[in-house]
């Protein structure tokens, strides 16, 4: 499958943005998809997570209550909105792929190119 990942940008701290991942290739709705970020220096981060169907989602700690994972299998996508934003939250976000569903970027096998979001002060 390959992932193709948009909606990255410039936002003030406190600001919202969208970030989408068009899937194409094999069945979409059969993955597990997550997003993960890594910010300049730091090693690639998870996000959030999404069961198939949509009705599991999982985040990490410094995301949640401002972050909301999403998927439509109609349009082979998977959102991540994202609000309340914060400088720290600055970083290029990948889509990724996956069999199981995890917070281990090793568990999946396909990535999106990334997108990059900076949120200024």
């Amino acid at each position: 499958v390959q992932l193709q990942a948009s909606g990255g940008g410039l936002v003030q701290a406190g600001g919202s943005l969208r970030l989408s991942c068009a899937a194409s290739g094999r069945s979409f709705s059969y993955y597990f998809m997550g997003w993960f970020r890594q910010a300049p220096g730091k090693e690639r981060e998870f996000v959030a997570g999404i069961n198939w169907s949509g009705g599991f989602t999982n985040y990490a700690d410094s995301v949640k209550g401002r972050f909301t994972i999403s998927r439509d299998n109609r349009k082979d996508t998977v959102y991540l909105q994202m609000n309340s934003l914060k400088p720290e939250d600055t970083a290029v976000y990948y889509c990724a792929a996956g069999v199981q569903f995890s917070t281990r970027e090793s568990l999946y096998h396909y990535w999106g190119q990334g997108t990059l979001v900076t949120v200024s002060s």
